[in-house]
């Protein structure tokens, strides 16, 4: 198999904040890399991450956090890309831009539109993208006052970036059904959930990328949701015939 290209684009819970000491966790210790370890040598995790980055919007006191400015040419620069793993969201909800569950999601689906159309996939097509809700928050300390009221924004992202990814045809994912932000800060992750939900996308890629030993299993809930899950006797050619572009289901890791 040919080497394969994955590109994670997030904010602090991408690169790695340590919600204890605020410094960045050990390499070992981050999702990406986590990632990167289940999936193998013939795939190459590309981590782009910034500290309080948003989806659309400027930040009035901290620059260059937009991350629709940064989008296209991060895209352009790591280009042919099989994969794109998304996660923004958790800076949107701060009190200071003001902006809703709803909005939030719709901004995120201009970022899905951007990459779709980007042409940085195989051969000039698109990558494929799978979109991660934010953790939950955790219990907050120190950033309780720039975070008034996000909790419930939170709560209600899973619901419209479901909706987003299904409109493109994209993947989803739910993070807060398999991790949550520590107590220590209330915002980041800790090592052991960074290595937790890394680990959880290897059957999601497997199930893109029609390699053997994956297969998709309903789960409780409406017959149209699926989630990749891993099983020894699927084979690859079961695989083969799956569409070059993955169809939006519900969220991986409910279990």
């Amino acid at each position: 198999m040919s080497l394969q290209t994955v590109l994670c684009y997030g904010d602090s819970n991408t690169w790695g904040r340590d919600p204890h000491s605020m410094a960045r966790l050990p390499l070992e210790s981050r999702w990406p890399e986590a990632m990167a370890r289940e999936l193998g040598a013939d795939v190459r995790v590309i981590c782009e991450a910034l500290n309080g980055r948003t989806t659309v919007w400027e930040d009035p006191i901290e620059e260059h956090r937009n991350g629709k400015t940064y989008l296209s040419p991060c895209l352009l620069s790591h280009h042919p890309l099989d994969l794109v793993v998304l996660m923004l969201g958790t800076n949107d909800c701060k009190k200071r831009f003001s902006v809703s569950a709803f909005d939030i999601g719709r901004s995120v689906g201009l970022l899905l539109d951007m990459i779709q159309k980007s042409g940085c996939g195989p051969d000039g097509g698109a990558p494929q993208v799978l979109l991660v809700s934010p953790p939950p928050f955790g219990r907050m300390g120190d950033f309780a006052e720039m975070f008034e009221g996000a909790e419930e924004k939170c709560a209600g992202l899973p619901r419209y970036y479901r909706e987003h990814a299904e409109q493109r045809g994209c993947r989803f994912f739910e993070s807060g059904t398999v991790v949550r932000a520590s107590d220590g800060d209330g915002v980041h992750l800790d090592s052991a959930d960074q290595v937790k939900l890394g680990r959880r996308w290897r059957r999601w890629c497997g199930r893109c990328w029609g390699r053997p030993g994956c297969r998709a299993e309903a789960r409780p809930g409406p017959p149209s949701q699926t989630v990749p899950t891993c099983d020894v006797q699927a084979s690859a050619a079961a695989m083969a015939g799956s569409s070059s572009s993955c169809r939006a289901t519900g969220p991986l890791g409910s279990k």
